[in-house]
């Protein structure tokens, strides 16, 4: 399926050994992840598997707000379970580990289509859960432990104890053979101890999985971060969770950098052994340290995280200076950071301005300071990168807000300002990208000419 992947940055299987070689050496499982069931909408856009999506046409979100693309596989179709053992049979020889993550989240367009009958007759828990059953026996057969996401068992919680029969089918298969669930949630009052618990009555093994809050945020929302990584690491102390997995992903293109992500990261990996432990005092040096080569740098990385808050709002999954400069072309009505646009009348210029200040605060600091080691330069760039592109959202939501209040001459001038500034900011990125990143930047920094053609209808 070159198509789907050419421009993504797939890594070959040579590389893959390499990396998995390079893991066991440093004691890491590299686990492999292989979408499953759901997300898998640049898969099912191929004209060969386009007949094993559950629907075939984007449809509209009940909030009317976006369009839902195909993306669940239809697990009634003759060709699925086909189409995954080729998936693999490719993928899972490169890997050591025992582990193996099918995905199966938000299956959003399950009974809409193609198994719309039989979710009917049956129940879509209940079908949900038949599929599983399948992906199931197809890991156990290659000998792995399947890892699976739980949030839509969690919504059937009637069938969440029949998941502990799998873990003690096929043993003629594999001995070792078992599940995992994989409990996520991202806000800071997520409810991990409920859900924990409903995993630990029923005896199944389950990992905790909070995240970074970097994705739609570009540089960070330290604070929703911290109080997530916090409840999890509690809840699966309680509830005796096998594990602690710290996701960080990328919607939109995953425009943030991994420098961003690294405070949490560890943060998060500090409550993994101790979920009473974690002293942020102590986390900026030990970074500044073995991380980013300088704890000035380090001390920006982490008050970046907290610059939305000068802002004044909140919304799950995002904060504004991530979704107004990233936020898609309204007339393709996507998903991700659809909300940015809307954002500058909610908050008024003021508060703008200060989150803008507090950001170029930042910048000053990682321009000035000069790490000596390589990674320590690439750490810098990709932070200011990161700072550069949420300083934009605010000088757009400025540019929205005289737009809307009539000031046309000083509309113009800051239309012309913004179009210098993203040029010089696309140019800096696709310039850096390569030195981290496989893909092509036209996957991860759209927008920016998005924002660029906005600009000029005014200018």
């Amino acid at each position: 399926y070159q198509s789907v992947w050419q421009s993504w940055g797939a890594l070959t299987a040579r590389e893959i050994q390499i990396l998995d070689a390079r893991c066991r050496e440093l004691g890491i499982d590299l686990v492999p992840n292989q979408n499953s069931f759901g997300h898998l909408r640049y898969f099912l856009e191929n004209p060969r598997l386009k007949k094993l999506g559950e629907i075939s046409e984007p449809y509209e979100d009940t909030s009317g707000e976006f369009l839902r693309r195909p993306t669940t596989l239809a697990p009634n179709h003759p060709g699925t379970l086909p189409f995954l053992r080729k998936l693999y049979d490719e993928l899972l020889p490169n890997f050591s580990s025992e582990f193996f993550n099918i995905g199966g989240d938000e299956t959003w367009d399950l009974g809409k289509g193609q198994s719309k009958k039989l979710c009917k007759r049956m129940g879509q828990g209940r079908v949900y859960l038949g599929f599983l059953k399948k992906i199931h026996r197809e890991t156990a057969r290659r000998r792995k432990t399947m890892m699976f996401w739980g949030d839509i068992i969690l919504k059937h919680p009637k069938l969440i104890r029949e998941l502990a029969k799998l873990g003690r089918a096929d043993l003629r298969v594999s001995p070792t053979n078992n599940i995992i669930a994989l409990n996520w949630g991202y806000e800071a009052n997520h409810p991990f101890a409920k859900e924990s618990a409903q995993f630990a009555k029923a005896k199944i093994p389950f990992y905790v999985c909070p995240g970074t809050s970097t994705w739609q945020t570009l540089i960070g929302k330290h604070d929703n971060a911290l109080a997530n990584l916090r409840a999890a690491a509690k809840a699966g102390k309680k509830f005796g969770a096998r594990g602690y997995l710290i996701t960080d992903w990328g919607d939109g293109g995953h425009p943030q950098p991994l420098a961003v992500s690294w405070p949490m990261l560890a943060a998060g990996a500090a409550l993994a052994w101790n979920a009473k432990g974690l002293d942020e005092q102590t986390l900026i040096p030990v970074l500044g340290r073995d991380i980013f080569g300088s704890q000035k740098i380090t001390k920006a990385a982490f008050d970046l995280g907290f610059s939305h808050q000068k802002l004044g709002v909140n919304a799950p999954n995002e904060t504004p200076l991530g979704t107004v400069i990233a936020a898609p072309k309204p007339a393709d009505r996507e998903l991700f950071c659809r909300n940015g646009l809307k954002w500058f009348a909610k908050i008024p210029a003021a508060k703008i301005r200060a989150a803008l200040r507090e950001i170029e605060r930042q910048r000053k600091i990682l321009t000035r300071e000069k790490p000596e080691s390589g990674s320590g330069k690439i750490l810098a760039c990709e932070l200011d990168l990161a700072a550069r592109m949420a300083a934009q959202s605010c000088r757009f939501m400025l540019w929205q807000q005289a737009v809307a209040a009539g000031k046309i001459s000083a509309a113009k001038k800051m239309a012309r300002l913004g179009i210098r500034d993203l040029r010089r900011l696309e140019k800096d990125f696709s310039r850096y990208w390569p030195t981290r990143n496989k893909a092509t930047p036209k996957h991860c920094s759209p927008f920016l000419r998005w924002r660029m053609a906005d600009y000029r209808r005014s200018a």
